[in-house]
């Protein structure tokens, strides 16, 4: 299966690749929207800041097609929160594809900005993109801003607050972890995801 992984100039493609390959699938990085011709997954990994990623987005022309994605659509860590409306995060307005705000993780005593390293992530509702994940299973972060549980939120985590680890509409779903630095249960949400029954 042909994936396409867009750049936006920025952020962890390399690893990304890497982990499709074991998979068994073909990552195409693009660096335009034609590089997505053929691909019947996209993934929108990311570090970084919301205002720049999006600006990028913008100027490469991926904004209207991810927008209204043809195909399953995966947002990784920063990739997730431009799923939503708007990210406090240089005041940037998002891809509106998932309803809600990212804003800063609460800082207090024993919480360190940004959120680096494993932590425990609960579905709340059964979804095929964690289908033979148990729960509570540890997942890597790294992380400064996120977003409220809200109407699409099918996993959390909780650093400060309870925020969405992963969240889902449709064809559309992203996860503020990073899968790809995730072992075994990172590659198998990264399988599903690439499975055609989760999207059927």
């Amino acid at each position: 299966m042909r994936v396409a992984v867009i750049d936006m100039g920025r952020g962890n493609l390399g690893s990304v690749c890497y982990a499709l390959r074991r998979l068994g699938a073909e990552p195409v990085v693009a660096s335009d929207p034609d590089g997505l011709s053929g691909c019947r997954r996209w993934i929108l990994p990311g570090v970084g800041a919301a205002a720049p990623a999006m600006a990028s987005l913008a100027e490469r022309g991926f904004v209207p097609l991810l927008r209204e994605p043809p195909v399953p659509l995966l947002g990784i860590c920063l990739g997730m929160q431009l799923l939503f409306e708007f990210s406090a995060e240089g005041a940037a307005p998002c891809l509106g594809l998932i309803p809600g705000r990212v804003e800063p993780l609460p800082s207090g005593p024993g919480l360190r900005i940004p959120h680096m390293g494993w932590n425990a992530v609960q579905p709340l509702i059964p979804h095929p993109l964690f289908a033979g994940i148990d729960p509570g299973r540890q997942f890597y972060f790294v992380h400064s801003f996120a977003a409220a549980c809200g109407e699409a939120t099918i996993a959390l985590c909780e650093y400060g607050m309870a925020f969405s680890a992963a969240v889902a509409s449709g064809r559309i779903a992203g996860v503020q972890f990073h899968p790809e630095r995730s072992g075994s249960a990172g590659a198998k949400l990264l399988r599903n995801f690439l499975a055609e029954a989760t999207w059927s």
